[in-house]
């Protein structure tokens, strides 16, 4: 893949990870990912960022770069936005090709770089408002912002051009091919970048929106151009768009979210399942935009992605041997990691023997700051009385997301 050149003396370097990889070890990906590095040419050269040792991105990403053109030996120097391995997987192949490159970290970073890549020689330790003077107008400044999302993240800002050069923050999933700025998107593509930001962001970030919050107070004052993200599109047209999508998002975690209702169900024989026709007509009567999931068939990170949004949550699961079904239980334990606070939640669901479940979903959720409605619940197969009931319940969470009864 060729470099393309965002501003005079700047290029994205980028690859693309198709379907067949999991991100993180475990995120699905039905559209892959980018993984975006840049060059900032002035006097000297320094690159931003790296790319992941997997398959032959390697070779890719070196391709790129001798197509500006540029070879290894000709970087003066690296700035590592972020030590982890989808952004530095290369770092020990190009530092043995240039091991006189100076190479810019955070202190926090560069403890991490050595316990990743045993690298200690030519460290540069920065801080928020340290600069780097490339010449010829070009001038790199540093900004520390931690967690957003590992403790030793920070963000490039290009002062003359205007670029930010913003790593994990303001990305998305999603490949780049013949797309790679804002203001190039059909209707059809803003939606589907808008969606996998979204979940990119509920998958990665959501755990840290407090300090997603603290980056955009440090950033908002610069005068940013463009935002170029170490993952997805590249914003030059309206950059304050993705910042103000960020904060939208970051703002989810105190409450109240959007005026959605997030339905996930499951069932062991069928008699929990005979319940979510009547809980979606609930929702739906009162007007309210509904996402619907059934675990274990859906995966956690578009489970996710919907309840984040959503200041409703209805679940529907059987009890089992006293607790939580396992499915269930185990996607309630990602929200709990992901910090998917302050909702309105209604459950629903069958037992055998005896219940339990209802209890141990308050019990896992207590942190979450989640206010509960009166749960629906029955032995063996649900009745007419059962049915009428829950989608009575679901019209009752409906309500009271649109009265604004929520957070």
């Amino acid at each position: 893949m060729k470099a393309i050149a965002i501003a005079e003396g700047i290029y994205r370097l980028g690859v693309n990870l198709d379907s067949t990889h999991l991100f993180e070890g475990m995120w699905p990906m039905p559209d892959g990912i980018s993984l975006n590095a840049y060059v900032v040419q002035g006097e000297k050269t320094a690159i931003i960022d790296l790319v992941e040792d997997i398959d032959d991105k390697p070779v890719e990403f070196e391709q790129g770069l001798n197509s500006i053109p540029l070879r290894a030996q000709d970087i003066d120097y690296l700035v590592v936005n972020h030590v982890e391995p989808d952004h530095t997987g290369w770092l020990p192949a190009l530092h043995r090709k240039n091991p006189k490159m100076q190479i810019y970290i955070t202190a926090k970073g560069a403890a991490i770089l050595k316990a990743f890549w045993n690298i200690t020689e030519n460290i540069q330790v920065v801080k928020t408002g340290d600069t780097l003077d490339l010449g010829g107008s070009r001038e790199l400044v540093f900004y520390e912002i931690p967690n957003v999302h590992w403790p030793e993240t920070m963000a490039t800002f290009e002062r003359h051009s205007g670029i930010l050069f913003s790593c994990d923050a303001f990305g998305s999933y999603g490949m780049i091919t013949d797309t790679l700025f804002d203001d190039q998107l059909s209707s059809a593509q803003y939606d589907f970048f808008m969606a996998e930001t979204r979940r990119y962001y509920a998958n990665i970030l959501a755990s840290f929106s407090i300090f997603v919050e603290k980056a955009l107070a440090l950033l908002q004052p610069l005068d940013i151009k463009m935002i170029a993200p170490s993952h997805g599109l590249i914003w030059r047209k309206n950059p304050q768009e993705i910042m103000d999508i960020y904060s939208r998002f970051a703002r989810y975690l105190h409450g109240p979210a959007e005026t959605a209702i997030t339905l996930i169900w499951s069932t062991m024989y069928g008699n929990t399942g005979q319940v979510v026709k009547a809980m979606v007509e609930g929702v739906r009567s009162e007007g309210v935009p509904l996402h619907l999931h059934r675990v274990p068939h859906d995966h956690v990170s578009f489970i996710l992605a919907s309840a984040l949004q959503s200041a409703g949550i209805i679940l529907g699961m059987p009890t089992y041997e006293y607790k939580m079904f396992p499915p269930m239980a185990w996607a309630l334990d990602m929200f709990d990691r992901k910090k998917i606070w302050n909702k309105q939640v209604l459950r629903f669901g069958s037992f055998g023997w005896s219940g339990g479940a209802q209890r141990e979903l308050e019990m896992l959720t207590e942190k979450l700051k989640w206010t509960f409605v009166d749960p629906v619940e029955w032995q063996g197969a649900p009745s007419e009385e059962v049915v009428k009931q829950a989608g009575l319940q679901a019209k009752k969470l409906a309500q009271r997301l649109k009265e604004g009864e929520v957070g």
